[in-house]
């Protein structure tokens, strides 16, 4: 099978990478930017992750590297070369998109709703007829905060915490009306949180809980309660709005793309297969909390409510949308399909507060982080 994959020089993109190279000799990658560039992201993630030397010194043989713009037409690509790529596919696997939870709606449109719609445009452009697996979210949810969320529900009557919810869910709205407007067959993955216990490092791309902690140390930035120099003896108290009961699903990122590749293996009914790609044990709200304090010089406490005298580290920290409607979430998400296709996981990766912690850091460090850009990618 020919196989393209986009967005593989991100968190997801990078695991889902390696485990199409276990099934598959080549594959056609469509990057944003030089195709050296690339290669050279990948081989470090490949050393980096300890593979095997003869897969990562194969990997110019075996990789197929397109430099693209999803954002204009024919994804920057001329006529010719276009043709060529749409005639030569059998699957695309769409998984770039940008997790920007602060960013605004109409730039997050233009690369995950505008983004997505490229791809379909090329998948329905050539002489085949390729499967489109495409990585959406299981926050499609939006703004619903309790009950259970099945993998056929999508709609948008609770409204959304934010911009990056809603322009997933317009992504893949989208792939339905393409769908049904072609007739073809399009499986939607839906992940939770994706997070690893693999630490920092420069050759690694970020991943949704690093901008939790650069929150977290912004915030005591912000109100000269850290600096560069170290932190305050006393914790300061920060009051989150939150449920003490609540829980989230954080689905360890290396085996979310195991399972994306598994279910790709299957036959697609046809039409719009939506699975929803979740660990089988949702993570306490409280462990979140116990997270910040181990991050930072910080104590937490859950409230019902929004205080009156709403402290500046309070007010910094609320500020961020990612993270703080969260802490009020009850909801849980059925994974039916998933277990019908695959049966129950083979193994299950126990996510708790040291393995969170391992992924951001593998030690209290002496001096806070450096800044860093509030964006990161699939």
């Amino acid at each position: 099978m020919n196989i393209a994959l986009t967005g593989a020089t991100g968190f997801l993109g990078l695991r889902l990478l390696r485990c199409l190279l276990e099934r598959h000799t080549s594959l056609t990658l469509f990057t944003h930017g030089a195709s050296g560039d690339a290669l050279d992201r990948i081989r470090r993630f490949f050393e980096v992750t300890g593979a095997p030397e003869r897969l990562t010194a194969a990997l110019p043989t075996r990789l197929r590297v397109v430099p693209t713009d999803l954002s204009r037409p024919r994804m920057g690509l001329a006529p010719a070369r276009y043709g060529e790529l749409a005639d030569d596919l059998d699957a695309v696997f769409h998984s770039a998109g940008s997790i920007n939870l602060e960013g605004d709606l109409a730039s997050l449109r233009r690369v995950n709703v505008e983004g997505t719609r490229a791809v379909l445009e090329l998948a329905a452009a050539g002489s085949r007829r390729p499967v489109i697996y495409h990585v959406s979210t299981a926050f499609v949810a939006g703004a619903r905060r309790e009950g259970v969320v099945y993998e056929d529900e999508l709609d948008d009557t609770h409204g959304f915490e934010n911009a990056y919810e809603r322009s997933k869910y317009e992504a893949e709205t989208l792939v339905h009306a393409w769908s049904r407007t072609h007739r073809r067959p399009v499986v939607v993955l839906r992940p939770s949180i994706l997070v690893t216990d693999m630490p920092p490092h420069p050759a690694l791309p970020r991943h949704p809980l690093q901008v939790m902690d650069q929150l977290v140390w912004d915030a005591l930035r912000a109100t000269g309660l850290a600096d560069a120099r170290g932190v305050p003896s006393d914790p300061p108290l920060a009051r989150l709005v939150g449920r003490r009961y609540g829980h989230l699903n954080l689905m360890p990122v290396e085996d979310a793309a195991r399972t994306m590749v598994r279910l790709a293996d299957r036959e697609p009914s046809g039409r719009v297969d939506t699975y929803h790609v979740v660990h089988e044990h949702d993570v306490p709200v409280t462990a979140i909390t116990e997270l910040m304090e181990r991050l930072a010089p910080l104590r937490t406490r859950l409230v019902e409510k929004r205080p009156d005298d709403v402290s500046a580290l309070e007010a910094s920290m609320d500020f961020y949308p990612g993270i703080t409607p969260y802490l009020s979430h009850l909801r849980r998400y059925d994974d039916t399909r998933v277990r019908t296709a695959l049966g129950a996981p083979r193994s299950v990766t126990r996510v708790d507060v040291d393995y969170l912690l391992s992924g951001l850091r593998p030690t209290r460090p002496a001096a806070p982080p450096e800044a860093a850009p509030g964006e990161a990618r699939h």
